[in-house]
């Protein structure tokens, strides 16, 4: 009778114990070898459960029968705890010296994440209402809010200051229940700062303001923005945002031939659909029957239900013909290239300027889409 009640107080100890093992695993997102050790560790049964027993033995309410097999499972669960521990921590061990990733840790770093890099807190706010607008909600990264401050004299100064500042943002994030994080570095080079940030936190998406000063790559593309575009294979959202996103009528897309061979084509077709359905908006389309065709299906692939016209446009050395169907409530959106891109044209820079030129009081966005690297094939 003894042997059937420690078989059966062992079977149920044991297994109990790996469903638990099994539950925290599936709620944290923890490893197999993880699993096993969280198992091997909780799974022994000794002296609580000893002294349990003894004090239900001596007050009569158990007999012998149930003290002997209480006995045999603390010896049985004590050597499978033991073996079962000694294997986990094995493997962890293992896969660490390996530097394998956690399927929580594969899934964090698949996740989008957002970087947004403040030079002008005035500005921040319209900034943050696009990112929280675009923001995937099944992420489980946040939104990153970014100040880089010269590494001068009064750097340490400065970056109490900025922190202070930052703070603040993070409950415009947690009204729109939106996980916002803030980061202060300091760095020699804005540019070089945000690039180094981007890296460390493996963003995918990063947003910029529009700068307002003359730089190398065009009369509306400055230094540091340039200086970015080169040196980051990131997708790039550069925003000039003159009026509350709420008050579009539509979304006007222009992207160049091509456009469909870029990495990133996926991500700002998604971007540009989630921003149309949060605004209720339509979307107008300008480019090539070939990108046009691509982005039936990626919107087909990804079940996105925004409204769209398709404009077919070929003739990009004259963007007078396309002008004439933006309105002053639109919100235009241009699909640029990094140079040596498959998509990029001479004519992007010109039109990136004509855009900020002709039509002064709309917002604008100018998308520098992630390209293929030569490890990749397109």
């Amino acid at each position: 009778m003894a042997i059937v009640i420690a078989i059966s107080l062992t079977i149920i100890a044991i297994f109990g114990k790996w469903l638990a093992a099994l539950f925290t695993q599936l709620i944290f997102k923890y490893s197999k070898a993880q699993r096993k050790l969280i198992f091997g560790l909780s799974s022994s049964h000794a002296a609580a459960t000893l002294a349990v027993i003894l004090v239900g033995y001596k007050a009569g309410i158990l007999d012998e029968n149930i003290l002997n097999g209480t006995i045999i499972l603390i010896l049985i669960t004590c050597i499978v705890a033991s073996f079962a521990t000694d294997k986990a921590a094995k493997q962890i061990l293992l896969s660490e010296e390996s530097n394998e990733l956690s399927e929580g840790e594969i899934e964090l770093i698949n996740s989008e994440h957002i970087l947004l890099p403040i030079s002008n807190l005035m500005n921040i706010e319209k900034l943050l209402e696009f990112t929280l607008l675009i923001k995937d909600k099944k992420s489980l990264n946040p939104v990153t809010i970014l100040s880089v401050v010269p590494n001068n004299n009064e750097a340490e100064l400065n970056i109490i200051s900025a922190r202070n500042k930052l703070e603040k943002f993070k409950m415009q994030g947690a009204a729109s229940e939106v996980r916002v994080k803030t980061i202060a570095t300091i760095d020699y080079n804005i540019a070089s700062g945000i690039n180094r940030i981007s890296r460390e936190i493996m963003a995918d998406i990063i947003v910029l303001g529009w700068p307002r000063k003359a730089g190398i790559l065009d009369i509306v593309i400055g230094e540091k923005i340039y200086s970015i575009i080169e040196n980051n294979d990131k997708n790039l959202f550069i925003c000039s945002f003159k009026n509350h996103l709420i008050n579009q009528k539509r979304i006007v897309v222009i992207s160049p031939p091509l456009a469909e061979k870029e990495d990133g084509f996926e991500t700002w077709i998604q971007k540009i659909s989630k921003l149309s359905s949060e605004l209720s908006v339509q979307i107008i389309h300008f480019g090539t029957e070939g990108t046009q065709e691509s982005m039936k299906e990626v919107i087909k692939q990804k079940k996105l239900n925004s409204p769209i016209l398709y404009n077919k446009f070929n003739d990009w050395e004259d963007f007078g013909l396309m002008s004439g169907n933006i309105n002053e409530g639109d919100l235009i959106i241009l699909i640029s290239a990094r140079k040596n891109s498959a998509s990029y044209t001479h004519y992007q820079d010109r039109l990136t300027s004509r855009i900020e030129k002709q039509f002064v009081n709309n917002n604008k966005i100018v998308i520098f889409p992630r390209q293929f690297t030569s490890s990749q094939t397109i």
